[in-house]
């Protein structure tokens, strides 16, 4: 870090109290990191509202008994070659697999993907979470 910049902030005291309540849940050592970090998230939202390059994971539950389900995702995923850069697939029991892919490239094409695979029939539940290169953020 080249610089440190010091501000104040005005808060609601049960903001605040809440606030504390949620550094200390995640064991943030002070305030200061607690807010940094709500920076970043926020600017690697803008990131992808921007359509930079980035990162995601999608990672759905299906149930691999549906007919044709297999195939279709594949087959998504293989009509997005170039975005999806690794997946991992786990067998959760007799009827049911996870799927997560990591993805890279522009926001709408990752959110194209997530869309295409998150509606097909037997898909029962799924999430894209999105996050950043890291490039241009700092610590």
């Amino acid at each position: 870090m080249d610089t440190l910049a010091r501000f104040g902030v005005s808060l609601d005291r049960q903001l605040l109290v809440d606030f504390d309540r949620l550094i200390e849940q995640r064991k943030y050592t002070n305030r200061s990191e607690a807010i940094r970090d709500l920076i970043r998230d926020s600017l690697v939202g803008q990131e992808w509202n921007e359509n930079k390059d980035t990162i995601a994971t999608i990672t759905f539950v299906y149930d691999h008994h549906v007919p044709d389900l297999s195939r279709k995702l594949t087959h998504i995923q293989h009509d997005f070659q170039g975005h999806i850069m690794a997946g991992m697939h786990v067998h959760l029991d007799h009827d049911h697999c996870l799927e997560v892919l990591v993805a890279r490239g522009k926001g709408a094409a990752i959110r194209k993907i997530a869309d295409a695979l998150l509606s097909v029939k037997g898909v029962k539940h799924g999430k894209l979470t999105m996050t950043t290169t890291g490039k241009g953020l700092s610590v």
